[in-house]
């Protein structure tokens, strides 16, 4: 078939025959496809096995989809006004099946006619004890459909992420066998291919009549006019040493694949090539930022550090501490500007760690600025670094949003004349009249809260960028470190303080109130403090979840003789860090609270953490809100209180908890049950791409191996000059000119 018109992948989307303006404006901004290229690039997210049908006799309600074949007896219509939907009564002559339309009643009418032969695709309910679909998918029914197949026990739904490529890549001359797939035009969507491509589409998009068939007829078409072979975006070498398809064939099959065989192998090659790309991306701009950019050399340790390590230090420091504060002393010495990710988990003591680089600064004629998500983290950062320095001369000064007047203006001044050493704060330290008069070092924690473009502002306080110390203590799995801070040097600690005893945790029954609440009350009587958590601060109707409100009248209740505190995140500032001091202080037992404990509280006499309706919170949230408890030398416990009515993967979430206190072995487990887009804190993470068919869960020894191969392509051609590399440095080119961001990860 020859196209109606010549069509390159940067024309705009609304020139696709059967687009136009109205629909390029939906798929632009709900789906950010705007040209040709865009909507080739937008894989399927499932595939649908096409080649088996359903007799309506056969139908059961709990089934995820059917595909039957037969003829619309009769329509009617049922309700008035905007509750009215269109039924369509249908029949395999084993059976009938209400096919149901809450809109576009007018259009399906006059499209299909009673007594005609469809095919009809949807997922069945019951509804008055009738089985309906609710908006099927339905086309004619071919010409064959007298010798369909029907099995009731070999249907097909699957995601494009149940297919795992790693033993592919590993075994990669097996990738070589089967190489004859068919290429050129893309079947058309009403040829039944044996899987058929699912599409993600919005509410708006199917208000609007474009749902995921309607896409995948885009696609095929799409397919159709590009009559030319698509251009090879990867290297002879590389395709021959994985044995991967061409790019032609990759992305022809990604959106029709032929078989199950040919959907691996072209996942196995984009999968590869999106890793390839963004590790290359990386790894580059570590290079190049290794090599120009110079940093502020900090010669020498003197008596600011000196004095702190052999007169002041509250405790010994660990072994992990003691190596990465030389690997940082290293950086800071070489002349050349240091970007360095510390993690550690909860209580590690990344605060002390950063408090000794910052006299490192000193010594050097610097000025040190530590950046919290909050107000609170920052006024505790503030305690912490005041307690700990007591009165040696180094001033440590706060600035938030309610830092205001004289105050503010005392703080600003001292950092323009030097004599503020420290400066402590939230994304107000970022403001463009917030000036240093010589910024050496700067410390973001809990980074994941802030966007790239706030961070990249405090890069800019000095005419000579400062030294950059990333710290978390949210452990991140390793294939998500190296592809969101895969341009850092990364350091951990990963030893606690000596005499902290491991948190026990326990799964508890909400039935199980009065044995929850008799052991509380036996911590309090021993002298300790309790947080209690709550996912919500109001009663939701549309969720049965325990809310802060209730529980804080309950609490009252079951211990009168208590004192408590209520915090929350739609309370007052001022109100707020009244009722934190209160608790931190001992005047009250009991804090019930939101997330907003998850960081920035150290009560060392807490010894228990109640989390009510855990099911609601993510494995690493669960972890930072233990992290609150176990800071002190006593026994402390942290209870996971659910209903019996949770999902088996939701009681292997809660199971994963009771077993483990390791931080990054319960990340690793977190990101491979909900993903790196569900993780807390990776949408603001500075992630500066969307991986479209790569998932950094499950294709991490494809992630290694792109991004081996790709340090391998810069050790061989640092000067970019060899004629073999020629695709890779124009297609790098070619994403950096693309609507993604490849800025500066950290």
């Amino acid at each position: 078939m020859q196209p109606e018109i010549m069509l390159r992948l940067d024309q705009d989307i609304k020139y696709l025959q059967g687009v136009g303006p109205q629909r390029a404006d939906i798929l632009g901004k709900e789906l950010n496809i705007k040209t040709v290229g865009d909507l080739l690039e937008y894989f399927p997210y499932k595939y649908v096995d096409r080649t088996h049908f359903y007799r309506i006799c056969e139908i059961t309600g709990n089934m995820p989809y059917v595909q039957i074949v037969g003829e619309i007896l009769s329509f009617e219509t049922d309700g008035t006004g905007r509750k009215t939907r269109l039924i369509a009564h249908f029949s395999d002559g084993t059976g009938v099946v209400d096919l149901v339309w809450f809109q576009g009643a007018k259009y399906i009418s006059q499209t299909y006619d009673c007594h005609r032969r469809y095919v009809v695709f949807g997922k069945p309910t019951i509804f008055k004890g009738r089985f309906q679909i609710a908006h099927p998918e339905i086309e004619k029914a071919p010409d064959d459909a007298g010798q369909i197949r029907y099995d009731a026990h070999q249907q097909s739904l699957f995601s494009s992420e149940d297919m795992d490529v790693d033993d592919m890549l590993l075994n990669a001359h097996l990738l070589a066998s089967n190489t004859s797939a068919q290429q050129g035009n893309a079947p058309s969507v009403l040829s039944s291919p044996s899987l058929r491509p699912a599409y993600n589409t919005s509410d708006v998009m199917k208000k609007r009549g474009m749902n995921s068939s309607v896409v995948a007829k885009l696609t095929a078409k799409l397919l159709q006019m590009l009559d030319q072979p698509l251009p090879e975006t990867l290297p002879p070498y590389i395709v021959e040493r994985y044995h991967f398809p061409s790019r032609d064939e990759a992305m022809r099959g990604i959106h029709y694949p032929q078989s199950a065989e040919q959907l691996r192998r072209v996942q196995s090659r984009l999968k590869f090539e999106e890793l390839f790309y963004v590790q290359m991306n990386i790894l580059r701009y570590k290079r190049n930022r290794t090599s120009n950019s110079n940093g502020i050399r900090f010669e020498h340790v003197g008596e600011a550090f000196n004095s702190f390590f052999y007169h002041y230090l509250p405790f010994p420091l660990t072994g992990a501490q003691k190596r990465v504060i030389k690997e940082i002393r290293k950086d800071m010495g070489s002349g050349k500007q240091m970007n360095r990710l510390l993690q550690g988990d909860v209580g590690s003591g990344k605060t002390l760690v950063a408090l000794m680089c910052a006299l490192i600064a000193k010594d050097n004629a610097c000025q040190t600025c530590i950046m919290a998500p909050t107000e609170i983290l920052a006024e505790q950062h503030l305690d912490t670094l005041r307690g700990m320095l007591g009165d040696m001369p180094v001033r440590v000064e706060l600035l938030t949003g309610s830092v205001k007047g004289k105050k503010r203006q005392a703080v600003l001044e001292g950092l323009l004349d030097g004599s503020v050493d420290i400066l402590v704060g939230t994304h107000a330290v970022i403001e463009d009249n917030v000036l240093f008069q010589h910024l050496g070092l700067a410390i973001i924690d809990e980074q994941h809260r802030f966007g790239v473009e706030q961070r990249a502002k405090m890069w800019k306080k000095n005419v000579v960028p400062p030294h950059v110390l990333v710290m978390t203590a949210t452990p991140i799995p390793r294939t998500l470190a190296m592809t969101l801070y895969g341009d850092l040097d990364v350091s951990v600690i990963d030893e606690l303080p000596p005499g902290r005893k491991p948190i026990v945790t326990q799964h508890c029954f909400d039935a199980h109130r009065k044995s929850l609440n008799m052991a509380i009350r036996k911590q309090i009587d021993l002298g300790r403090q309790v947080y209690v958590v709550y996912p919500l601060i109001k009663e939701s109707e549309k969720l049965d979840l325990k809310n802060l409100e209730d529980g804080y009248e309950q609490i009252r209740e079951f211990f009168p003789d208590c004192k408590v505190s209520k915090v929350h995140g739609q309370m007052k500032s001022a109100e707020k860090d009244a009722e934190m001091q209160r608790f931190a202080n001992g005047e009250t037992q009991i804090l019930v609270a939101t997330t907003v404990i998850e960081v920035g509280v150290n009560v060392p006499n807490a010894s228990v953490m109640v989390i009510e309706n855990a099911e609601r919170f993510g494995l690493s949230q669960l972890h930072q809100l233990r992290g609150r408890v176990g800071r002190g030398a006593e026994q402390s416990f942290c209870i996971l209180v659910t209903n019996y009515k949770i999902s088996q993967e939701t009681r292997k979430r809660i199971q994963i908890m009771v077993d483990s206190t390791d931080g990054f072995e319960i990340a690793e487990q977190d990101l491979k049950l909900r993903g790196p887009g569900d993780l807390e804190g990776t949408a603001q993470s500075g992630m500066a791409f969307d991986l479209k068919v790569a998932n950094l869960a499950r294709d991490g020894m494809v992630l290694q191996a792109a991004r081996d191969l790709a340090q391998e392509v810069l050790d061989n051609d640092p000067e970019e000059q060899n004629p073999a590399n020629a695709i890779l440095w124009r297609r790098l080119q070619e994403l950096r000119k693309s609507n993604v961001y490849w800025g500066a990860i950290s």
